[in-house]
């Protein structure tokens, strides 16, 4: 279980909030308007009224102790990066940060955010894709219990050819790709004889329950 942190409670914080809590984590939802904090109370672990653009109003909230703080505020760009900036003074140590422009982005990346995201370029860039595209499935988001995971490989995995490792029959974990630090490339589908090294990153698909086996033993 781990520990959230969402600020701005729009359409967008409200889903992710209520999304997070529903997956098992601790979640802390934070906004400046009362008639938005009492309409997800009972939906997350904590709900608290708080100007996230005054530093005094978000420092004794604990913040700097979770997992990750996100900031949900986009509409008011000077409040969302007030918000950040006051994150990263008091010591957050993961901020990601929703970005309405490029140039709300590069500013908010200047501060130190962890990731930036773009929620309506996303959605529009994937329904493009869909339109264009009309029998591709895109079926991921819709399949409960399934994800796609970074990890890096546990120490046992090191040395050894993907073949050796059979993800797929011993967890039902299929590797997808497989980025390279040194060199820098990224292996799409990579072949059975693909030999890990402790550089490397693999991209998982699989059960959640699985990947939760394979990410303890990464631990």
């Amino acid at each position: 279980m781990k520990q959230f942190a969402i600020i701005g409670l729009g359409n967008f914080g409200y889903y992710l909030a209520t999304r997070l809590y529903d997956k098992g984590h601790e979640v802390l939802a934070i906004d400046r308007d009362p008639n938005r904090v009492q309409e997800i109370r009972d939906k997350v672990s904590q709900a608290v009224v708080a100007d996230a653009t005054d530093r005094k109003a978000v420092e004794p909230l604990g913040i700097k102790q979770m997992d990750a703080a996100i900031i949900c505020i986009g509409s008011v760009l000077s409040d969302s990066i007030l918000a950040t900036l006051n994150l990263k003074e008091i010591g957050v140590e993961k901020v990601f940060a929703k970005a309405i422009t490029e140039a709300h982005g590069r500013i908010l990346q200047k501060i130190g955010v962890s990731e930036i995201f773009f929620p309506e370029k996303d959605m529009a860039l994937s329904l493009a894709e869909r339109l264009e595209n009309p029998n591709m499935i895109d079926y991921l988001p819709f399949l409960e219990d399934y994800s796609i995971v970074e990890l890096a490989p546990p120490k046992e995995f090191i040395g050894k050819a993907l073949k050796d490792l059979d993800l797929i029959n011993r967890y039902g974990v299929q590797v997808v790709a497989i980025k390279e630090i040194v060199p820098d490339k990224l292996n799409l589908i990579p072949t059975a004889q693909f030999v890990l090294k402790d550089s490397d990153i693999m991209i998982l698909l699989g059960p959640n329950d699985s990947l939760a086996k394979l990410k303890e033993l990464g631990s």
